[in-house]
C-alpha cells in the first residue's frame, strides 16, 4: 500500500509498507424497513441543489464568521511533504518511554529489494540487541503522522502514532490515592488472576457479537424463527469484597494457594504442608466410653462365635468316630 524508504543518517533501506491488520464483521446496508430498497445517500450543494459528482467536490475550512475557503484536490496535492515517501528516523529510543496510548494503525515493513536484504537486516538487529524503538514520520494517504519503528519475529513493523498533544489529559478520572488495600485482599485478587489465566488460548477468542449476528442473518434468509439470546447483566456493586474475589475462586473451579489473613488453615492442610503427620484429634469421655462398650460387645461376640465353632467342631469330630468305630464293629 506504500512503497518509500527508512531514511536514518545517511543510512537508506528501501522498504514497502503492507497492512498488518484486517477488520472482521457483517457488513450491512441502509435499507428500507418496509420493502427492503436500499438506501443511497446523495451529494447535493445546498446553496444551488445540484447533484455534485465527485470530481467536482473540494475541501473547505469555515472559520467562526461564517466564512468558507476552498481548497482543490490540486492544491492539497502541491503542499510540501518531505515524509511523503521516506520514513524519516527521529530517533532511537528505549521501547518503555512509548505510551501504548499513542500507539494507532499497524503494518509489516519488508525490504523492497534484494539490495535492501542487508541494510534491512542491520536495523533490525541494532534495534532488537539494544532493545530500542525508532520514533519516525510517515506520510499516509496525505496526512502526516508521528509512527513507530520496532522488531516483530523477524520483520520491521511500523505502528502510526497520534501526536502528543492528541492524547487527553486523564483529569482526576482515577480513584483517590485515599483508597488502599490489604495485603490478604491483594493475595486473593492475584490467586483468582493466576486460576482465570491457567489453559488461556487468545486464538481461540472469537467475536460472539459477530456470531450471534450471522446467526439472525441466515434465520432471515432462511425464514425459521429468530434465536433470543440472553445477555447477562452486569454487576452493579460489590458489597463484600473479600466475599467476592472468594465466589469467583469457587466458581473458576481452584482454591486460593494461601488463605487470608486473618483465618487459620485446617490443620490437615498444615501438616501436609510443612510434612508432618497430624495427631488424630482426642475423643471425649463418652465417646471413649462408647467406643470401649462397642469394642467389648464385639470381642464378646466373636468369643462367643469362636466357642460355638469350637463345639461344633468338637460335636462333628465325635459323630465322624462313631461312624467308623460302627464299621468296624459290623
Amino acid at each position: 500500500m506504500w512503497k518509500g524508504a527508512i531514511g536514518f543518517g545517511l543510512v537508506s533501506v528501501p522498504v514497502r509498507l503492507y497492512a498488518a491488520t484486517q477488520e472482521h464483521g457483517v457488513r450491512l446496508h441502509q435499507v428500507h424497513d418496509k420493502d427492503g430498497g436500499r438506501i443511497h445517500l446523495k451529494r447535493v450543494c445546498d446553496v444551488c441543489g445540484e447533484q455534485i459528482d465527485y470530481e467536482h467536490i473540494a475541501k473547505g475550512f469555515e472559520d467562526d464568521e461564517g466564512h468558507t475557503a476552498v481548497v482543490t484536490q490540486d492544491e492539497l496535492a502541491g503542499l510540501p511533504l518531505p515524509s511523503k515517501k521516506l520514513i524519516d528516523v527521529l530517533a532511537f529510543v528505549d521501547s518503555d518511554r512509548i505510551d501504548p496510548l499513542q500507539l494507532a494503525s499497524s503494518y509489516y515493513l519488508a525490504p523492497e529489494s534484494a539490495a535492501a536484504n542487508k541494510p534491512y537486516v542491520l536495523l533490525r538487529e541494532t534495534l532488537k540487541q539494544t532493545d530500542r524503538v525508532a520514533v519516525t514520520k510517515i506520510a499516509l494517504r496525505t496526512r502526516e503522522s508521528l509512527a513507530l519503528l520496532r522488531v516483530h519475529g523477524d520483520l520491521l513493523t511500523l505502528h502510526t502514532m497520534y501526536w502528543p498533544d492528541e492524547v487527553r489529559d486523564s483529569g482526576d478520572l482515577a480513584p483517590p490515592a485515599s483508597v488502599t488495600v490489604r495485603p490478604q485482599e491483594l493475595k486473593m485478587a492475584t490467586s483468582l488472576m493466576d486460576t482465570l489465566s491457567e489453559d488461556f488460548d487468545l486464538a481461540e477468542q472469537e467475536d460472539e457479537y459477530e456470531v450471534a449476528l450471522r446467526e439472525l442473518i441466515d434465520a432471515h434468509l432462511s425464514d425459521r424463527p429468530v434465536p433470543r439470546k440472553e445477555t447477562a447483566p452486569a454487576p452493579d456493586n460489590v458489597i463484600d469484597l473479600m466475599a467476592a474475589l472468594q465466589a469467583s475462586i469457587d466458581s473458576a473451579g481452584k482454591k486460593p494457594s494461601e488463605p487470608a489473613a486473618g483465618r487459620k488453615a485446617p490443620a490437615a492442610k498444615a501438616a501436609r504442608g510443612t510434612g508432618k503427620k497430624t495427631a488424630a484429634p482426642k475423643k471425649s469421655a463418652a465417646a471413649r466410653k462408647t467406643s470401649s462398650s462397642s469394642s467389648t460387645a464385639k470381642n464378646s461376640s466373636s468369643t462367643a462365635k469362636k466357642t460355638t465353632a469350637r463345639s461344633t467342631t468338637a460335636k462333628s469330630t465325635k459323630k465322624t468316630a462313631a461312624k467308623k468305630t460302627g464299621r468296624r464293629a459290623s
